[in-house]
């Protein structure tokens, strides 16, 4: 090796000063390292260490490891295009113009020239509708030289701009969520219904720290205030689109989160300083910018700290672009700028001179440029003037040539238009926006645990709507769970007088839950809250009333109320958020949201956690893995039954994995009228009875040792002994193998004179204090008939059929289960009806469950059933179909229920939880096992339950149900079913038997067998 002094003194002394500048640079580098932020106030370290964190955090902060990134690819394509390239046609490269799908022809043609004439380099879709966007986007990319770059601003998805699409929650909706992978599948889902609209550009996510409570322009659409929240969530949103190609568009740099003006109308100052902007509102760009963010959007903002020229907006300011955001930032992506028809940034001047401003600052592509030609012809005298250069323009247009490579436009392909819609509103979508929606809701206090209600036995909760009519979403799954009385200011409280009407209806209740709807996003509007309303709360608290108060709407609202023992934050007013608050109030769901701001001496990240308590919970197909599209051949199958009068109306539910994924009224109530069936309609489910009454209070004996199977009926009933009946067991009565004849016509044709006339020592057309006992609508019996109707079972005859063993053999028995009614109520000392709503139904919520629903509901809620020539004469609407069980009173053993697919499903929901529902404990878990198991094989018979035929000939049941399914069928249409194999609940409820008990179209046409193959089918095993 050669030493330095054998190169020559020449070359010696080149070296030694070379030597010496290099000292004097690094000398230079670390004193300006030393001396901080007021040497270089936007200087970022490579090595980026976490920084100071404005509040105390809940969570933890964001880790980035990656450097800034060149994230535009080198590409042959980009230089050979360029090479191809006019002047003009490079200039054109610079422009993205507004464009609307929703305009007539004379409208498309002058886009048409735009794209033809000035040589665009691309457009951005405003209002209109999917497929129309679609066609246009061809017809105006096939006009064009260089493929268009098509861009959207969608920060919540296409349904911000277009119609017939998603919208996903908004942005400070999101910032709610406590799990950042439902944003990045957010983002990827929008990125590919771009990709599918031949959309490259998405102008999101904002990035925007909202500090400020009056922000009128970013708000909701900011994540929040906590910059590593707000930044977690951008990371992820831009993660889920730039999978799919689609280019992210972090805005609005450097920050427009704490102004009080809107950019769209004025210049909005932002007054913080360095270290302000370096600690919070640069800090999820930077980290955005260390992550690949293709994209980033200037706003039009005056931030003096970073160049004060006078009325200067950022994206206008060569410091603020080039210099902070490219060289100091080391941002490599594209740059567009804000809308340039925006005053904020048009006041400073003519369109032609701020447009090229624009363009000198660093930025690539101007948005909403007004006055293209006059710019056009400005930005050629600029280089005329040499106040350009060509080079200058060849270096953006090659930039933006590589983001076109990188998203595909090298190989530009036409959208294919067929099926289209289909693709934009898929299941996976749908569901989506509701996990988002469900993730946000946050309970923010909830002193003293009164969340969620956990015990709904004597009940004493009212709920008041504010700013909604009555039967909200809100409003009806309350009543799901609780019989809730609902309350309505269809506006808002105005005026004392009516505040205090309303709180006399409230005298009775000491807990109140204020549901507030029609709060706005406005803050100069108080967002909505009208004095009245926040006056209406306080009263609530000062009389002395628990307060649960759910706002449906911002949760900078929080700050007009005062104080209460349980907030809600709901963050936004729809179908889900409103049936997930409700749900969280009673323990179906847990809370899962966080406060996304400061309000109201919250900080942001605020969250209470609620228990759970095992209670149905609602959702969609696909969260229990199920398909939506499958179920809704359900829809179908129903019309059609329907259409041939099978029955005039149903009632479907289908829950898995304890949440109900489907629940639909369908029809009329009868044939001739137009009353439609809803989920709140009524039935008689007939000898759905058996399983949902008696088998309940039967195993809940056994299951206290009360009663024992193999034990002979006539211990617990003594007036059997001495019978025909004294041998027969509880076993043989669960069974039907009791001996017990099918029914007895003698129950209630020994009521009748030989004419078929009622015999009037028995009945009265009047109710009166001897005939009180309802039969039919506008008939009663006197109580003494229940005597002599259980005289005349225990005087019945017996079947006298044995099989080959000697032992009786099947014979389906409503008797047999008459007479587990009477073993229950000797037992319970307490009559049925009574005994299973205070043990089942009311504890469970189970409102609508129950006998003669006369007394606690209208007859326009309850589906007709027979019109009875043979014995009433009247058409049967809120009393039992069954003659035996309605000559007891309404109540029987076999038959008398009545109540809601819901509630039902909500009792077998318990069953298949082996006895848990709602943190109660109603059986030992081996009690419904005991009795569902299958005992009788050629009979398909457990112990009270039904279970699966083995040849799968079934009329009712999927030859797919597990054989350790069980259920039970009812004479007027109805079945309940339950597959533990699957976590699966199916009820079918309808009235079949209107008008015509004789019709028999539900077995011919084998409708509940459908329904049960769809919902197996529906189910997605992987």
């Amino acid at each position: 090796m050669k030493n330095w002094f054998d190169l020559g003194p020449r070359l010696y002394i080149v070296r030694v000063l070379v030597g010496i500048v290099l000292l004097i640079v690094v000398t230079s580098v670390v004193a300006i390292g030393w001396k901080g932020k007021e040497a270089l106030p936007f200087y970022y370290p490579t090595k980026q260490p976490e920084e100071p964190v404005k509040v105390v955090k809940k969570r933890p902060k964001a880790v980035v490891k990656q450097l800034p990134l060149e994230v535009l690819p080198e590409s042959d394509w980009a230089d050979s295009t360029l090479r191809t390239l006019t002047l003009d046609e490079k200039i054109g490269q610079f422009f993205m113009v507004a464009t609307f799908s929703n305009r007539d022809e004379s409208y498309y043609r002058i886009v048409d020239r735009l794209v033809t004439d000035y040589k665009l380099g691309g457009l951005i879709f405003f209002q209109g509708g999917p497929y129309r966007q679609a066609v246009l986007t061809n017809r105006y990319q096939a006009l064009a030289k260089v493929p268009l770059f098509i861009g959207i601003d969608g920060e919540w998805g296409l349904g911000m701009r277009l119609d017939s699409t998603i919208s996903f929650p908004k942005q400070m909706v999101l910032g709610a969520i406590r799990d950042e992978t439902l944003v990045y599948r957010m983002g990827d889902l929008i990125g590919q219904h771009c990709r599918r609209m031949g959309i490259h550009i998405n102008f999101a996510p904002v990035s925007d720290i909202n500090s400020n409570p009056d922000n009128p322009v970013i708000g909701f659409r900011s994540f929040g205030e906590d910059r590593d929240n707000v930044t977690q969530k951008a990371v992820a949103y831009m993660k889920g689109l730039q999978r799919n190609r689609v280019i992210a568009t972090a805005k609005h740099f450097p920050g427009h989160g704490d102004t009080d003006a809107d950019s769209h109308y004025t210049l909005p100052v932002v007054s913080h300083s360095s270290d302000q902007l370096r600690e919070i509102d640069l800090y999820p760009y930077k980290r955005l910018i260390a992550d690949s963010l293709m994209g980033v959007l200037t706003g039009h903002l005056y931030v003096p700290v970073l160049d004060n020229t006078p009325q200067l907006a950022t994206s206008l300011s060569e410091k603020v672009v080039t210099q902070l955001l490219q060289n100091q930032m080391g941002f490599k992506g594209l740059i567009f700028t804000d809308a340039m028809n925006m005053r904020g940034v048009l006041k400073t001047g003519k369109a032609s001179e701020v447009n090229l401003k624009a363009l000198l600052a660093g930025n690539d592509i101007l948005l909403y440029p007004e006055s293209i030609a006059e710019t056009i012809q400005r930005i050629k005298e600029a280089v005329e003037q040499g106040v350009i250069t060509e080079e200058f323009i060849d270096k953006k247009v090659h930039k933006i040539l590589r983001g076109k490579y990188w998203a595909g436009l090298n190989a530009y392909q036409p959208i294919v238009l067929p099926n289209l819609y289909q693709d934009l509103n898929g299941e996976e979508s749908r569901e989506l926006s509701r996990e988002l929606s469900e993730a946000s809701v946050t309970v923010i206090k909830n002193e003293k645990s009164l969340l969620p209600f956990a015990s709904l036995e004597g009940v004493h909760v009212a709920s008041v709507t504010v700013g909604a009519g009555v039967g909200t979403p809100f409003q009806k799954m309350m009543n799901r769970y609780a019989p809730v009385k609902q309350f309505v200011f269809e506006d808002k409280p105005n005026g004392e007088q009516e505040i205090s009407e309303m709180m006399q209806h409230l005298a009775p209740y000491e807990t109140v839950v204020v549901g507030v709807h029609g709060i706005s996003n406005s803050p100069k509007r108080r967002h909505g809250i009208s004095n009245g309303t926040a006056a209406f709360v306080a009263r609530l608290k000062a009389e002395g009333k628990k307060v649960v108060l759910c706002l449906f709407g911002t949760p900078y609202s929080i700050r007009f109320f005062p104080p209460t023992d349980a907030l809600i934050c709901a963050n936004e007013d729809n179908e889900t958020t409103q049936q997930v608050a409700s749900q969280i109030m009673f323990g179906a769901l847990p809370a899962r949201g966080m406060l996304p701001v400061s309000v109201a001496g919250y900080h942001p990240g605020t969250f209470v956690e609620t228990s759970v308590v095992d209670r149905m919970s609602y959702g969609t197909p696909e969260s229990v893995g199920m398909n939506a599209n499958m179920l809704r051949n359900i829809d179908h199958v129903v019309a059609e039954a329907i259409d041939q009068h099978v029955f005039p109306g149903c009632q479907v539910v289908v829950a898995r994995k304890g949440k109900v994924v489907y629940s639909k009224g369908f029809g009329n109530l009868t044939y001739r009228t137009t009353e439609r069936v809803t989920t709140e309609t009524l039935y008689d489910v007939a000898s759905v009875t058996k399983v949902s009454a008696t088998l309940q209070a039967v195993m809940w004996l056994y299951d206290k040792k009360k009663l024992d199977l193999e034990q002979k009926a006539s211990f617990y009933l003594p007036e059997l002994k001495g019978t025909n009946k004294q041998h027969i067991t509880v076993r043989e009565l669960l069974q039907h193998r009791s001996g017990m004849v099918s029914f007895y016509p003698k129950l209630w044709s020994r009521t009748m004179t030989g004419g078929g006339g009622l015999l009037p020592e028995y009945y009265s057309s009047q109710a009166d204090s001897s005939y009180y006992l309802q039969v039919a609508p506008k008939l009663f019996a006197r109580p003494m008939l229940r005597d002599s109707v259980w005289k005349w079972i225990v005087e019945s005859p017996l079947t006298n059929r044995r099989d080959r063993s000697g032992q009786n053999t099947f014979v389906y028995s409503d008797l047999g289960f008459l007479t587990l009614q009477k073993i229950v109520e000797r037992l319970t000392a307490q009559p049925l009806d009574i005994f299973v709503w205070k043990t089942f139904y009311e504890p469970m919520g189970l409102s609508s469950l129950g006998y003669n629903p006369l007394r606690r509901f209208p007859s326009s809620r309850i589906a007709p059933t027979e019109q009875d020539y043979r014995f009433r004469g009247q058409l049967l609407q809120g009393t039992v179909h069954d003659q035996m069980a309605a000559v007891m009173g309404g109540v029987s053993g076999h038959a008398g229920l009545f109540g809601t697919a819901t509630d039902l499903a909500m009792l077998m929901q318990m069953n298949l939880w082996k006895g848990k529902y709602g943190g109660k404990t109603f059986f030992q878990p081996s009690t419904v096992p005991t009795f569902s198991r299958l005992y009788d094989e050629a009979h398909h018979r457990g112990l009270g339950w039904e279970k699966v035929l083995t040849s799968g000939t079934s009329s009712y049941v999927s030859d797919k149900a597990s054989a350790n399914s069980f259920g039970h069928t009812g004479f007027t249409g109805a079945i309940v079913w339950a597959d533990p194999d699957e976590d699966l609940v199916f009820v079918f409820l309808s009235n079949r038997v209107h008008p015509d008990p004789e019709n028999k179209g539900i077995t011919t046409h084998r409708t509940r067998r459908k329904l049960h193959d769809i919902i197996y089918q529906s189910l997605l095993h992987s």
